[in-house]
């Protein structure tokens, strides 16, 4: 049941960085054809700073799951590397929880301000006057979803640990080994 989860999870979050990758991508298109273009023609392309950081936004903590799942997450290891199986399982789900206890402080101010946003209708003070929930809900849609995954994954360590299972616990949370990344780059 868990693996079945996770590969759906791991599923949803690969979709969402493609998405979120081309979406920066046509978002670096139009500000780069409003620099030329004004630089060119005298024409702007009214408010493309404010959409690619909206969007900028919104693809960065969509793709937190995707960093999470494929295990990409920046890490210090000097010292866990030298550490055996199990205390690296301890640390991996210590980890897990606290981050989990972050997001979940971050997702849960992310959707105080969404919800003010959305009460008092407030928009950006820009020339577009965008209602701000507009591109918040992509951004705390993303923060929960990355919430949701954090969740499943210490849930899924947690039971993994009580099992005695230090492979499992590495295979989800753990630091990837050199092989790992090589067989990655390879595709072997």
């Amino acid at each position: 049941m868990f693996n079945t989860i996770h590969a759906k999870l791991f599923k949803i979050s690969t979709v969402a960085v493609w998405v979120g990758g081309f979406a920066l991508m046509l978002s670096a298109l139009m500000v780069t054809l409003d620099v030329i273009s004004r630089k060119l023609i005298g024409f702007t392309i009214s408010g493309s700073d404010e959409i690619s950081g909206y969007v900028f936004a919104a693809s960065t903590t969509w793709a937190y799951s995707y960093c999470l799942f494929s295990r990409s997450n920046i890490r210090i290891d000097a010292f866990y590397n030298i550490l055996k199986q199990r205390p690296r399982a301890l640390l991996d789900i210590l980890g897990l929880l606290l981050l989990l206890y972050y997001i979940y402080l971050l997702t849960v101010s992310a959707v105080s301000v969404f919800l003010d946003n959305v009460e008092f209708n407030s928009t950006a003070q820009t020339t577009l006057a965008t209602p701000l929930w507009i591109p918040q809900i992509f951004w705390v849609s993303g923060l929960c979803f990355f919430l949701l995954s954090l969740s499943f994954l210490a849930v899924y360590g947690l039971t993994a640990m009580f099992k005695g299972d230090w492979t499992t616990i590495r295979k989800i949370a753990g630091v990837r080994s050199v092989e790992e990344d090589i067989q990655e780059e390879t595709h072997v």
